[in-house]
């Protein structure tokens, strides 16, 4: 498996005032493989948001081997053929200097689904040892991130 190839993964996401942290944090750990959750401990940070709203931000970075090769799988794993198919017809918009990004619905997620989305995200930041789009698209198909 090109585990080997990704130093590191990011993960990033949001909790709203108007969200439930538990249910929020819940839905990410749907993304993650059982076996690594309690290996992955994210920071918090408290932010103000445009009317003085709290906003937590929760960040982790992946980075032993075992967890990389352990939410590859499962992210392949999980992924359905249209967000795959959509990865691969819109790599270079995801592609940034030997990073892929990626954002996961959350709702989705607590449903044990991992889609794609836009709005307020599930931030996903995989940082590849190779910067070349050719290799990297090449590693996320043997991931199976696309078809």
């Amino acid at each position: 498996m090109s585990h080997k190839h990704v130093a590191y993964i990011d993960i990033r996401f949001s909790v709203y005032a108007t969200e439930d942290p538990d249910k929020v944090v819940k839905a990410v750990h749907q993304i993650l493989p059982a076996d690594c959750i309690d290996d992955i401990v994210f920071k918090q940070k408290t932010l103000r948001g445009h009317y003085g709203n709290p906003i937590t931000l929760f960040e982790t970075r992946i980075g032993g081997r075992d967890a990389i090769e352990a939410f590859l799988k499962n992210l392949g794993t999980h992924l359905k053929r249209p967000e795959r198919e959509s990865l691969l017809e819109e790599i270079d918009l995801h592609l940034e200097k030997g990073s892929l990004y990626i954002r996961l619905d959350k709702q989705a997620a607590l449903q044990e689904k991992i889609e794609f989305c836009t709005a307020d995200p599930i931030r996903v930041r995989i940082r590849f040892r190779k910067k070349r789009m050719e290799d990297i698209v090449r590693i996320c198909q043997e991931l199976g991130l696309q078809p």
